[in-house]
C-alpha cells in the first residue's frame, strides 16, 4: 500500500469511519471506500465493486469479487468497533453484556449507582459510574453503537434517550410497558426532541418473543440489535 493511501486509511480509522479497501488482484491498484464515497488510490473500481464493499461493510466481512469488467477484485472491510452502552446495572444487563460481547460488541455498562456497577456484578466488562448523559457525551455514541436504557428510572433513562437520540446510535431502545412508554414519550417530547428522533426508541425493548426472564428478555434484545444491524434476510 502506498504511504498516502496508508495515511488516509489510518485517518479514516480514527475517525471511526466505515472503510473499505479494494484492490484489483491482477496488478495491485488500491482504492479507499470512505463512507459511501472514494478517498484516496487511484484505482476506479467499477460500480458492482463499489456495492459489493457497501454489502461487506454491511456483513463485516471481506470479500472477492468478480467484476463485469473482466478482472478480479478484494474487498477488505476496516469498519469501526461494534459498541452497546448499557444504562444501568439491572438484571438485565448482567445478561446482556455478555452475550453482546460473544457478538463482538465492546460492552459499558453505565450507571452512577455503585451499590449496583460493581466488578463483583459485571466480570470482565467496561463500568461507568458517570450519570448516563455525561458518560453518553463523552463516549460519543456513532453508528456501530447500541443503547439500551434498562433502570426504569426516568432520571437515568430520560437524560441517556436524549443523548443517544441526538447521535448516531444505530440501535436505541427502552425497557418499559408500552404505558411507561407512552408516558416516557410525553417527557421527551417536554425536554425539546422532535417526534420523529422519539420515534427511533425500540419500546417495549426486544423483539416479542414472550420473554419472561432477565435472560430472556437479553435474547429479545440482542436478537433485535442485531435486526437493526444486519437488517431483515428472509423469514
Amino acid at each position: 500500500m502506498k504511504r498516502a493511501l496508508l495515511e488516509t486509511l489510518n485517518a479514516a480509522r480514527a475517525e471511526k469511519k466505515r472503510t473499505a479497501l479494494i484492490t484489483r488482484l491482477d496488478n495491485g491498484d488500491q482504492a479507499l471506500l470512505v463512507d459511501g464515497e472514494i478517498a484516496g488510490g487511484g484505482l476506479i473500481a467499477p460500480a458492482d465493486v463499489l456495492d459489493a464493499a457497501e454489502a461487506a461493510l454491511t456483513a463485516d466481512k471481506g470479500r472477492t469479487v468478480d467484476a463485469g469488467d473482466g478482472h478480479a477484485y478484494f474487498v477488505q472491510i476496516f469498519n469501526p468497533p461494534l459498541r452497546l452502552f448499557c444504562i444501568g446495572a439491572v438484571h438485565i444487563a448482567q445478561a446482556l453484556a455478555p452475550m453482546a460481547a460473544l457478538a463482538g460488541y465492546a460492552v459499558t455498562v453505565i450507571d452512577p449507582r455503585g451499590a449496583w456497577a460493581t466488578p463483583e456484578r459485571f466480570p470482565d466488562v467496561a463500568v461507568d459510574e458517570r450519570w448516563p448523559d455525561e458518560a453518553l457525551e463523552a463516549l460519543a455514541p456513532d453508528r456501530r453503537t447500541a443503547v439500551c436504557a434498562l433502570t426504569h428510572d426516568p432520571k437515568l433513562d430520560d437524560p441517556a434517550l436524549v443523548r443517544a437520540l441526538r447521535s448516531d446510535a444505530f440501535y436505541v431502545g427502552a425497557l418499559g410497558s408500552k404505558k411507561t412508554h407512552a408516558a416516557r414519550v410525553e417527557r421527551l417530547g417536554e425536554s425539546g426532541l422532535a417526534p420523529e428522533e422519539i420515534e427511533r426508541i425500540a419500546a417495549p425493548i426486544g423483539l416479542d418473543i414472550g420473554a419472561v426472564s432477565p435472560a430472556e428478555i437479553a435474547i429479545s434484545v440482542m436478537a433485535q440489535i442485531t435486526l437493526a444491524l444486519r437488517g431483515a434476510k428472509g423469514r
